[in-house]
This record gives C-alpha cells, sequence and structure tokens, in this order.
C-alpha cells in the first residue's frame, strides 16, 4: 500500500460518506498495480474475524487497467480518537449526492491504516447494488480505532448501512502470515 495525501473530495451518496481519491495511492498485489479510487464506510462493520463483530469498516476500492477491483476493508472498534474521522466528519456536504472538493484540506488514506497488515482474502463481491461478483477482498487482522463520539456522528448519519454478513459458499479464505 503506498498512498499520498489528496486535497479532500467528499461526497454523501446517499448510502455512504464517500472519499473520492484522485492519483494519490496505490496497492501492488504481485506484479499487478492497482489504483485506489475511493473510500467509504459502513456501520456496523460488514466484516467480522473469528465472530468478532466491529462498529465500522473502510472499504478502500482499488482498481487495475483491465478493471479487476480490490477492496481493503479496515476494521474499527470504539477506543482512542482518529483525526481522521474528524476531519472527514466535519467536511461531510450538506447536500446529497454532490461532491465537493474541499482544497483547503488534505487527506490521505494511510492514515487508516493499522501499523500491523496481514489479512484474510478472498473472492467476493461489491457489498451494494449491483454487489458485482470478482472482487478481491482483504481484509485486515488488525483493527483500528474511532471514539464513541466519531462513531456517533457517522451513525447519526447511517444508523446501518451495512449489508448483512454473507455465507461463505464454499469460498476459499487464505490468511496471510
Amino acid at each position: 500500500m503506498s498512498y499520498n495525501a489528496v486535497p479532500l473530495n467528499i461526497i454523501d451518496n446517499g448510502h455512504s460518506v464517500q472519499i473520492n481519491y484522485p492519483a494519490g495511492g496505490t496497492l501492488t498485489v504481485g506484479n499487478k498495480i492497482y489504483t485506489l479510487k475511493q473510500f467509504h464506510f459502513h456501520h456496523p462493520a460488514e466484516e467480522e474475524i473469528e465472530g468478532k463483530k466491529f462498529d465500522l469498516v473502510a472499504h478502500l476500492v482499488h482498481s487495475n487497467v483491465e478493471g479487476h477491483l480490490v477492496v481493503i476493508a479496515i476494521l474499527f472498534k470504539k477506543g482512542a480518537a482518529n483525526p481522521l474521522f474528524d476531519t472527514l466528519w466535519k467536511n461531510i456536504p450538506a447536500e446529497k449526492e454532490k461532491a465537493v472538493e474541499v482544497n483547503s484540506v488534505t487527506v490521505n488514506a494511510k492514515d487508516l491504516v493499522p501499523a500491523e497488515t496481514g489479512y484474510y482474502t478472498f473472492q467476493g463481491s461489491l457489498t451494494a447494488p449491483p454487489c458485482s461478483e470478482g472482487v478481491t477482498w482483504y481484509v485486515l487482522k488488525t483493527h483500528g480505532t474511532l471514539s464513541a463520539q466519531q462513531l456517533d456522528a457517522f451513525a447519526k448519519l447511517y444508523p446501518h448501512n451495512a449489508r448483512p454478513l454473507q455465507p461463505i459458499n464454499g469460498r476459499e479464505i487464505f490468511e496471510s502470515k
């Protein structure tokens, strides 16, 4: 993961708060490079680890030149505040479905990423319509934190914008070392 700071481009798209990420981040998997397109949030988290539930998840959506999607899921529990959430929440546009560029504010997706980046990976689908298949998922093992106030601020907008946990349906889940 290699992410740089970019001017904040934020939208309340009607089902989440989304940060559009102009050329400023890449993910390299093997010899393939994926560009970070956007990240958004779900409350509660749409993923569990060994039956443990989480309060929020950030989905970092990447695409390569062939259009293949890779999503990194970063889970969050209530705890210490994360300054990035304060920056994002205070800049959510009042008008839904209208992206706003806040040139005076920069954000960096790496501020969401925990120091430990071990993961689980599997093939799945997008979690919002059209729920297209063929998405490679990386769910980080280590979670981040956000304060109760930061979680409450998001939950006021989206008290439950998560897809229910999906059955494994025979899909293989691999774990990094």
